[in-house]
């Protein structure tokens, strides 16, 4: 008998059937599966179902009975009915990069990904992050999906190390995700729970209350990076003094009128100091770090005793 009905099922999730895979191959229809939807097949038969392993769809079309048969998602099936037996959640593909960077960490893998440790690991993260706002600064979609994907690839590389670390440093991939999804969740009580509507403004303040009772952080300069570039953290901590109440550099006279001009501006104060010999990093960063030592000491004057 030829085969009356193709489930297809997913690699990543072995064993997992929607309503609709179930009631497929839910009655006396004899079943067989094809060998990428072997895990699905071992699943069915620890629950007392009986499953034929075939090599392809004309192996199963020759056993008895009107046959349904179990293939991977994607695999060709001509024109036979098919039923979605698995439909996989957004997302699932993510278990695949899991999976390879396991392939290529464990033993008889990649010897070079075997040997790397978080310090060997953290100027590629930079670098790669670095690389993604390059593309999203160019809106190369292209660009941003690939160099996304590098990002992603060290947040698992750094999650599969920590996996191997002692009993006190170890983490996995699923608690970086699980931490992940707490915060989220815990962050937005207007949207997780009751706190009710909020504009930008009352979620902007929200978020650091929020941040600062999970830290209980004592210096409003905590948890601000300072490996990142010196203007960026100068702004960083300019937008956070000014949410906490606490003083900011004076501003100076601004006559561009618009970001393009500030660039050229800004680009003509390094030529200046260039010209004389000064490294504006290097200079603004001596600025940004005493300014957040003046941070630092005003807020311990306002703490309560």
């Amino acid at each position: 008998m030829p085969v009356a009905l193709v489930v297809t099922t997913s690699p990543r999730l072995p064993g997992l059937l929607g309503p609709a895979g179930w009631r497929a191959i839910s009655g006396d229809r004899p079943l067989a599966a094809l060998p990428g939807a072997a895990a699905t097949a071992a699943a069915l038969r620890a629950e007392g179902l009986d499953v034929t392993d075939v090599a392809d769809l004309a192996a199963a079309a020759v056993l008895p009975g009107d046959v349904v048969c179990l293939v991977p998602a994607g695999e060709p099936v001509g024109d036979l009915p098919v039923v979605a037996g698995a439909p996989e959640p957004a997302g699932a593909r993510l278990l695949d990069v899991v999976t390879v960077m396991d392939r290529l960490r464990s033993p008889g893998g990649c010897p070079w990904d075997a040997e790397q440790t978080h310090a060997s690991l953290r100027g590629y993260l930079l670098e790669e992050a670095h690389e993604a706002y390059d593309a999203i600064v160019d809106d190369d979609a292209a660009a941003m999906r690939e160099e996304l994907g590098d990002v992603l690839l060290q947040v698992v590389f750094h999650a599969r190390v920590a996996a191997e670390a002692g009993p006190e440093r170890r983490f996995d991939v699923d608690d970086v995700a699980g931490d992940l999804v707490d915060k989220l969740v815990r962050r937005h009580p207007h949207v997780f729970g009751d706190a009710g509507p909020r504009d930008v403004e009352q979620v902007e303040a929200g978020w650091d209350e929020i941040k600062k009772a999970e830290k209980q952080r004592r210096s409003p300069t905590e948890g601000v990076s300072r490996s990142q570039p010196a203007a960026s953290w100068g702004a960083a901590l300019v937008r956070r003094a000014g949410r906490a109440g606490l003083s900011t550099p004076a501003p100076a006279e601004l006559t561009t009128t618009s970001p393009e001009e500030l660039g050229e501006r800004l680009l003509a104060v390094v030529a200046a100091a260039t010209a004389r010999g000064w490294d504006v990093e290097d200079a603004l960063r001596e600025a940004v770090r005493r300014y957040a030592g003046e941070l630092d000491a005003e807020a311990d004057a306002r703490a309560p005793d």
